[in-house]
């Protein structure tokens, strides 16, 4: 192993272990951003600190060429009532980092800073490289990678650090919520009178637990549409419901624009159909981009993801890679391989190598 890896690894390892020993609940950041900021200083790297996020462009970046970012977050759920450890002090056991956000995402946080060291100052490249370290991706919220955006270059595509044992989730669900209403007349139940916006709306429930959209991903497989809330807002007994609120989830394949869906659902159900956001869209990145191509090169394979991430937001192409496993994300005593971290890095620079 090349003995600067090696140093940018035990570095890396070393940092994450004081961000999980410091607090970063979403919105919460501040404590962590400083770190990342003083990280970067004390290596002499220019940076920008936009609110709780922090971002730095390669020492000869130059305008001409493409940029790719490296991202990841900084923020964290709170910890599973669960947790048999402290979640804020890191351990190490057999080879285990324990600690929350140890693996979401804490060790893709600091492998692309990793791997971003490794290319600062080289000049030659075709890519500039950009490494941005977000705040809010646990809540979707406005104050991360979309608040963070606007104030980069240019970017032309992207690898987005999530725990995915570096497999390349090439595409993601987008989420789309829907506020729905349905409308009658109020009446005495026992004099029959009124019409009942809850039997009004159980028709369009029906139609949302029967249809299926037609566009079948090979990613993604059926998109889908789930009733999750209904509510009235009258609680007497005896009166019946003028109005009916019910919420659908919609998770949508990559082949569909949240326009189509929308359009859609308001051609064929009797209801309000209101969306309540459409920021967190479907995505994917082509299996011939040059990142996809130097994954799969180096024998790593391709998927859809059911979750969802800052991928979403992105206006550009970009590759949801990482290591760590999913499956312990937001679990008790969260944790993550030393090893994977240190692997992560490598395979990161072998694929970057073949592109950048």
């Amino acid at each position: 192993m090349n003995a600067d890896i090696t140093i940018l690894q035990e570095n890396a390892v070393e940092l994450l272990k004081e961000l999980i020993a410091t607090p970063s609940f979403s919105k919460q950041e501040y404590q962590t951003a400083g770190i990342l900021c003083r990280f970067l200083a004390t290596r002499d790297i220019l940076h920008t600190r936009v609110g709780n996020n922090v971002f730095a462009l390669n020492k000869h970046f130059d305008e001409s060429k493409p940029t790719l970012l490296l991202n990841s977050h900084h923020d964290t759920v709170k910890p599973n009532p669960q947790y048999t450890k402290d979640p804020f002090v890191p351990v190490v056991e057999e080879g285990k980092l324990f600690g929350l956000g140890s693996n979401d995402a804490g060790g893709c946080l600091v492998s692309l800073l990793a791997v971003f060291l490794h290319y600062y100052r080289k000049e030659g490249g075709a890519y500039n490289v950009i490494f941005a370290a977000t705040a809010e991706e646990e809540i979707s919220g406005t104050g991360g990678i979309e608040f963070t955006l606007p104030h980069l270059p240019t970017v032309d595509c992207a690898i987005v650090g999530e725990p995915t044992q570096m497999q390349m989730a090439v595409a993601e669900r987008g989420l789309l919520v829907l506020d729905c209403i349905s409308h009658g007349r109020a009446g005495h139940a026992a004099r029959n009178e009124g019409e009942n916006a809850i039997y009004k709306a159980l028709a369009d429930i029906r139609w949302f637990q029967t249809h299926q959209l037609d566009k079948i991903s090979p990613l993604l497989g059926p998109s889908k549409m789930s009733v999750t809330v209904i509510e009235t807002e009258n609680k007497a007994h005896n009166v019946v419901p003028a109005v009916c609120r019910f919420v659908v989830d919609t998770r949508i394949n990559e082949l569909y624009s949240f326009e189509e869906v929308i359009g859609f659902v308001k051609a064929n159900v009797s209801c309000e159909v209101t969306p309540r956001s459409t920021r967190l869209r479907s995505t994917s990145i082509a299996l011939d981009h040059p990142l996809v191509k130097a994954g799969t090169a180096l024998g790593r394979s391709y998927y859809g993801s059911p979750t969802t991430s800052d991928k979403a937001l992105m206006p550009f192409p970009s590759l949801k890679m990482g290591p760590g496993d999913s499956a312990r994300s937001h679990t008790a005593d969260e944790f993550i391989f030393i090893d994977e971290i240190k692997e992560g890095i490598a395979l990161y620079i072998n694929l970057l190598n073949q592109v950048v």
